[in-house]
């Protein structure tokens, strides 16, 4: 399998924010994505998760392969863990909820509903349901938010033993993740032009 992207330009609020990116991604690989504040990263992985479309370009993935997490965790505040877990692996197919739970070190919380969780327990959960979608390609902005250094280090090799069975992930994050095999793209380069707007004197610009 490979994720391929071509020529994609992307808008937020009505503005073009990147364009002209290309990339590639095949199976075993991760991509972190860099760049300042606002650039478009979290715009970018709405596009290739499909919940926008991009203003132009393609992105070549079965959607039915892709999953999404962002910065809500997607929790269901009534269920323990574990309910929370079997939910989501009902859903797509049934996978190993024990060894999800094992792998974001949540064995002993299984019995805790979400309400009931810390800001970390509660992100470590979210990540945990990734585990049981049975999905390749993992999309996800700023997954180690609320996260101590433990558990980045548990993330870090989830998403390892993820791309060694084949499996891709692409990740907006600020913090290095220990995963040195990860390729980098820094956005900065598809940063869109500053639009111009129209006065009585000609042009001036009126967005940075």
């Amino acid at each position: 399998m490979e994720l391929v992207v071509h020529n994609l330009a992307i808008q937020r609020g009505g503005l073009t924010v990147l364009e002209g990116l290309s990339f590639g991604l095949a199976s075993g690989e991760a991509l972190v994505l860099r760049g300042p504040n606002g650039i478009g990263k979290t715009t970018l992985l709405r596009t290739l998760a499909g919940l926008q479309p991009a203003v132009d370009g393609t992105v070549d993935i079965p959607s039915e392969s892709l999953t999404y997490a962002a910065h809500a965790d997607g929790l269901k505040a009534v269920l323990t863990v574990r309910e929370n877990l079997d939910f989501w692996a009902a859903i797509h197919g049934g996978a190993d909820v024990s060894s999800a739970m094992r792998a974001m070190n949540l064995t002993e919380l299984q019995d805790r509903r979400a309400a009931n969780l810390s800001a970390g327990q509660k992100r470590r959960l979210g990540l945990a349901r990734l585990l049981v979608t049975g999905r390749k390609v993992w999309v996800l902005d700023e997954p180690t938010v609320s996260l101590d250094a433990a558990s980045v280090a548990l993330f870090a090799d989830v998403v390892r033993s993820h791309l060694s069975a084949g499996g891709m992930a692409i990740l907006a994050t600020h913090i290095e993740l220990g995963l040195p095999e990860a390729r980098v793209l820094d956005l900065t380069p598809f940063k869109a032009k500053t639009p111009l707007l129209a006065t009585g004197n000609g042009f001036d610009e009126a967005f940075q």
